[in-house]
């Protein structure tokens, strides 16, 4: 029997696991996909939020604003790259009331929010020269930030992983029963006993609780669709911008990305859960919304869109700790936006109920240092010639657009939490992310994939069951009487 078995690999789960790690325990995540961040943190906006539009009181304000602050020890810790590069909310009216910005800030400085300030239109124009000519006053909240939402993951997933907590993928739940001791989750890959289950399983964490609970709680699923743009238009926007926030969400925003990108998105639809489909509409709607805050969006440099779904509980907040009629089973459901940013602190808060529960001793041997990897053009000319020269891997670039050597695709695929899939090579190193989307890239690192993992190319797939990319040896085999619309 494990200590501890958490669902899912998504950003909540594991930092989750990285912050048990510090305990003495067995830990064992299990997520259905065959890699992590496979869910919502795979797809979102990247926004390391201030948190001054929560509710006041509520579990999303609380964590947010905690988890905020404790970016930048992650940032050092971790090896992720964070940007403090502030957020607008946008007030579109053309008069001179401000009340709404106003009621708006007193939120955010209850919530804990420092630093914030409503700018005039002189200050917007010298800040965001792009901004429509109507918007005359926004809030600017200095403390918002941006991350990679993948490095970060994989960050916490890797110290985890060196700090002794066992992954394993594929492994989707079909029920969960109370036994003596703990719990017995049934799943596709066999039963798993645990003293302690912790729910981290994004949109479907609702069927997890109501596994063990008479607590019923609803998930839905809300999708949200993007625009990513061509790094030649980084410097569109300098602040991540954000509309008047509704029931809905915080509306359509534009921001810049850590990679030098732009992102332009979401909507808001509720939909059937694991849809995560772009439609023509949606996207319709998308830029419609964005044009709102700035002239002449640049939408033709468009390299790819997207979806990801947001986990929307029925209670309007988080639903995080330990549930009440099922002892030893702790919820960390309907994390839904501003998950990301609060994923530290609800973390810890999690890892200190559990080792509670179990009255667990410290691990000693706890290392929270994860090194950032070598990325190739983070480096000066002088460093890129010494390392080329001890690892000629680093010499070979796999991925043109984006500049990725074949070092940092084969560090991706051998750590132990490594690629296994294309989109898994791309999550942990971009390759695959540049404006020919993998286009070129696409066979050397099926070969990596191959050569490291002893896949056949045949079982080489774009992000795990289903999306193989090769499926014939030659093009004798692509006959619609046998592949149907493959």
């Amino acid at each position: 029997m494990k200590d501890v078995v958490i669902i899912g690999g998504g950003i909540v789960g594991a930092a989750v696991a990285r912050e048990l790690s510090r305990y003495q325990t067995s830990i064992l995540v299990i997520e259905r996909a065959d890699d992590i961040c496979e869910g919502a943190t795979k797809a979102n906006s990247a926004i390391i939020h201030s948190g001054l539009d929560a509710k006041p009181g509520t579990l999303k304000a609380h964590y947010n604003v905690r988890g905020n602050i404790m970016y930048d020890q992650v940032e050092k810790e971790l090896g992720i790259k964070l940007m403090r590069n502030g957020s607008l909310n946008l007030m579109f009216d053309e008069g001179d009331n401000i009340d709404s910005l106003l009621e708006l800030k007193a939120k955010g400085e209850e919530n804990g929010v420092e630093g914030l300030e409503i700018v005039d239109q002189k200050w917007l124009n010298e800040h965001e020269p792009n901004l429509q000519p109507n918007i005359k006053w926004a809030l600017y909240a200095p403390t918002a930030g941006l991350v990679d939402s993948f490095e970060v993951n994989i960050a916490y997933a890797e110290n985890a992983s060196d700090n002794g907590v066992k992954f394993q993928f594929n492994t989707e739940v079909k029920n969960i029963k109370a036994i003596d001791g703990g719990y017995l989750l049934e799943t596709n890959e066999g039963d798993i006993k645990a003293k302690v289950v912790i729910n981290c399983a994004g949109i479907h964490s609702d069927e997890m609780n109501n596994y063990v609970s008479n607590n019923k709680i609803e998930i839905t699923a809300r999708r949200g669709e993007y625009y990513l743009l061509d790094k030649d238009v980084h410097g569109f926007v300098n602040h991540t911008l954000f509309q008047q926030p509704t029931v809905l969400g915080k509306g359509v925003l534009i921001a810049p990305t850590v990679s030098d990108n732009v992102i332009v998105g979401p909507n808001a639809h509720e939909v059937i859960k694991d849809d995560t489909t772009t439609t023509i509409d949606g996207m319709k709607e998308v830029a419609k919304k964005a044009k709102l805050s700035v002239k002449d969006l640049p939408l033709y440099a468009t390299i790819t869109t997207f979806s990801g779904l947001r986990a929307t509980g029925n209670t309007g907040d988080f639903i995080i700790g330990e549930v009440e009629d099922a002892p030893g089973f702790f919820n960390c459901a309907a994390v839904e936006s501003p998950g990301l940013t609060s994923a530290p602190a609800i973390a810890v808060d999690i890892a200190t109920s559990v080792a509670a529960y179990l009255n667990l001793e410290d691990n000693k041997d706890f290392n929270p240092i994860r090194k950032r990897p070598l990325i190739l053009m983070e480096l000066s000319d002088e460093e890129r010639h010494e390392l080329i020269k001890k690892e000629p891997a680093y010499g070979n670039i796999v991925c043109r657009c984006e500049m990725i050597s074949e070092g940092e695709v084969l560090r991706a695929i051998k750590h132990p939490v490594g690629a296994r899939s294309l989109d898994g090579i791309k999550r942990r190193t971009r390759a695959g992310s540049g404006r020919c989307q993998a286009g070129f890239c696409s066979p050397k690192q099926i070969e990596l994939l191959v050569q490291e993992t002893g896949m056949t190319p045949y079982e080489v797939t774009k992000f795990g069951k289903g999306s193989n990319i090769i499926v014939e040896p030659n093009k004798s085999g692509f006959k619609e009487e046998n592949h149907g619309n493959n």
